[in-house]
């Protein structure tokens, strides 16, 4: 089980574990012990999580978001085994943490009086600059 907050919590019937051989350090090690971890969490079918967090969760996970609505996370960082673990299960927990939070909605804002003014008193500076700018006559 993973503690995101105090409300939610992730269940271990909604996560799988795979192991697979690393590369990177371990040296002979690597050959032979199966290091790197890689998470499967079915987040779609997850109770735990809200529809709108849901939502925000597949945006954030981008392309490690997979068509059947779960998410996979690889680790291979360390050569031990348990540390990979570990690593990917935070991962995971911050990713849906980011997901907790939702954005703050825009709010439209008018230019005032005095800024549409100067805008437009340097576009007309602008334009008369350019238009001295003429073709000199071969008189």
């Amino acid at each position: 089980m993973i503690r995101i907050n105090n409300e939610i919590s992730l269940q271990d019937w909604e996560m799988t574990e795979s192991f697979v051989r690393a590369s990177g350090p371990g040296g002979q090690n690597v050959n032979k012990v199966a290091t790197a971890v890689e998470l499967r969490f079915e987040a779609a079918r997850s109770p735990a999580l809200a529809p709108a967090v849901k939502s925000r969760l597949k945006r954030l996970a981008g392309r490690r978001w997979t068509k059947d609505g779960a998410i996979i996370l690889q680790c291979d960082e360390t050569r031990s085994q348990q540390r990979n673990r570990e690593i990917v299960r935070e991962r995971l927990a911050e990713l849906v943490r980011k997901a907790l939070v939702a954005p703050k909605r825009r709010i439209a804002t008018k230019p005032t009086r005095g800024s549409i003014k100067r805008r437009l008193d340097a576009k007309k500076q602008r334009g008369a600059l350019k238009e001295t700018r003429g073709k000199i006559d071969p008189d």
